[in-house]
């Protein structure tokens, strides 16, 4: 399909960066089709968007007629079958291969012929994902960074079996949203996080060796290299159970010491301290 085609989006996730990826793509002018697994989880979806929008309209950078038209392209459902027209269906469930694999299986299955396919996964390897189709050409990966609807950073990643056009129809996507496109191979965290996980994990690290205490190396963080976040409060952002997963990923792909997951890490994480969402990580939030 040529990338100038596509007209419809679906998103399948209804978490926060599923919602951003709606809010993304809607405001860029598609059509949204967004799928949770429950009607519950389906009807916050559209209640995030509706609150996200209409601060833009306190803010003044969003009309009342502007507002109204985004909302009227997104529609909401439990049902995967809801998909099956769409050009272009972008993945953002949980970072569990197993788990990808057997929706991008049943995507293959709904959606129509010729549709592309990608997942947002930030670490996975897309080949995996793809052969789990019958159109592995037409399966990439399309990795947005959380909060969608601020961060301008897509990562479009090429497997083995992605075609050119493929790839076209992602750029195509990403900056019709106003993001900016680097091109990646697939290899384990691409190029954003096979760079960030080392460095967030030997955060944890230093203050288990008592270097410092966590605000103090979130303080150095920030002062010291103009980081607009420390680590602490960017494992927090990012979900510790999902920093977890990123770096297990790593670990297993290129067997590097500095991924082997810090222990406090996981002792959260079993303590379902997972950080904002789940309100106390590192830090708490009220």
């Amino acid at each position: 399909m040529p990338s100038t085609q596509i007209t419809t989006v679906g998103i399948v996730g209804s978490g926060i960066m599923g919602a951003g990826l709606v809010d993304v793509l809607a405001t860029a002018g598609f059509g949204v089709v967004a799928r949770s697994r429950s009607m519950d989880g389906a009807q916050e979806l559209r209640t995030a968007l509706e609150s996200a929008t209409a601060k833009r309209v306190t803010r003044g950078t969003l009309d009342h007629d502007g507002r109204e038209a985004l909302l009227s392209q997104v529609s909401v459902t439990d049902d995967l079958e809801a998909l099956s027209d769409c050009d272009l269906v972008i993945e953002s469930v949980v970072e569990d291969l197993t788990v990808k694999k057997a929706l991008f299986a049943e995507l293959d299955r709904v959606v129509k012929p010729g549709a592309v396919l990608a997942t947002n996964t930030s670490t996975l390897p897309v080949v995996q994902v793809a052969m789990a189709t019958q159109r592995p050409e037409l399966v990439c990966g399309l990795h947005f960074f959380n909060p969608a609807p601020v961060m301008r950073l897509v990562e479009v990643v090429k497997a083995v079996t992605t075609s050119d056009d493929t790839i076209a129809t992602a750029v195509h996507v990403a900056t019709a949203c106003g993001k900016d496109v680097v091109h990646v191979a697939d290899r384990a965290g691409f190029v954003v996080n096979a760079l960030l996980f080392p460095y967030l994990n030997h955060a944890v690290r230093l203050l288990e060796q008592g270097v410092a205490s966590q605000d103090d190396i979130d303080t150095a963080m920030r002062g010291g290299c103009n980081f607009p976040m420390g680590p602490f409060a960017l494992l927090d952002l990012v979900g510790l159970d999902t920093s977890v997963a990123i770096l297990d990923a790593l670990h297993a792909e290129g067997r590097d010491p500095a991924t082997v997951v810090a222990p406090t890490l996981r002792h959260l994480v079993a303590a379902g301290r997972l950080g904002r969402k789940s309100g106390r990580g590192f830090y708490s939030y009220g």
